[in-house]
């Protein structure tokens, strides 16, 4: 039979302690007294029978005087940091109970909320400050004009080029005979700014109307042509289109990467200065407008505008 459970010899066998174990002596006394810090290490502590709280050494407690006498006072720049972290503690709290009310489903951001340094912009954006919007009108159109193969980042480099031979150049000299738009500045504030530059070049160039032809309205099968108003954009891919066309008839200087941005600005300068030919293009398209103007009165045509 197996023996049976003696449960006074397992008890005996439990040790139990209610207080912290207490530190023995691990080395001699020689090499106790030459090392002082060795001399003695914490016994190992049992799980469930030792008391965590460590126990307070009234000995040296006497000994020592309080923190604060001994403490040397701080400087200014020790107080700047302690300050400094307050602080810090301060926006972490600030921060947490922002997320609490995220949690119960408000809005911890809502501009009736204090805690914005700036206050939140009102909306809707203006133009000038979204992000596919960052770049004025003009040179966003012209610059995906100049684009080819789809090469964003090249027509980007050719309208830096262009506009940087703009402002380098000497101010234009310009013709009684063809005016730039009303309000354009004078010229010798052009260099200064080459958006503005580029700007009142193509808006002064630019035709008001195009030329629609309607088939077999006119009899015969011919063509019944009819001025038609554009729209400002429109007006601008037209004027840079035969600003493109005048540049490609332009003889090459030479071979490089700053020839073809060198010979668009050019043809910019000869447009403001009245040299160059888009101007006759748009003369000859305006006074074609006005020339069929009276086939608008026609009852076929009403049908279709």
């Amino acid at each position: 039979m197996p023996p049976r459970l003696n449960l006074a010899s397992a008890f005996r066998a439990l040790s139990l302690r209610t207080t912290p174990a207490s530190q023995q002596p691990l080395l001699s006394q020689k090499i106790a007294a030459a090392v002082p810090k060795l001399a003695t290490v914490p016994v190992a502590r049992r799980f469930y029978s030792d008391n965590l709280t460590p126990e307070n050494n009234n000995n040296n407690n006497d000994d020592q005087a309080p923190s604060s006498e001994l403490a040397p006072p701080r400087s200014e720049e020790e107080e700047v940091v302690s300050l400094s972290q307050q602080q810090h503690k301060e926006d972490n709290l600030y921060a947490l109970n922002r997320l609490e009310l995220v949690a119960y489903g408000l809005k911890p951001f809502d501009a009736e909320e204090e805690g914005h340094k700036y206050g939140l912009p009102s909306l809707p954006l203006p133009s000038e400050l979204h992000k596919d919007h960052r770049y004025d009108d003009v040179m966003g159109q012209i610059t995906r004009l100049l684009m080819k193969d789809g090469k964003l980042s090249k027509a980007q480099r050719d309208m830096a080029m262009i506009l940087n031979h703009l402002r380098t150049s000497p101010p234009p000299k310009l013709n009684p005979a063809r005016p730039l738009i009303p309000g354009a500045p004078a010229p010798n504030f052009l260099p200064l700014d080459p958006v503005t530059y580029l700007r009142v070049a193509i808006d002064s160039v630019a035709p008001l109307v195009k030329i629609r032809g309607f088939r077999g309205l006119a009899g015969g099968g011919r063509n019944l042509e009819v001025p038609a108003p554009l729209a400002a954009r429109q007006r601008r891919r037209t004027a840079f289109v035969w600003i493109l066309d005048a540049v490609q008839k332009r003889k090459s200087k030479g071979s490089g990467r700053k020839m073809f941005p060198t010979r668009v600005a050019e043809e910019i300068i000869a447009v403001v200065e009245g040299r160059s030919g888009v101007w006759d293009k748009r003369a000859q398209v305006h006074k074609l407008g006005t020339a069929t103007r009276a086939n608008l009165m026609n009852n076929q045509i009403k049908n279709f505008l």
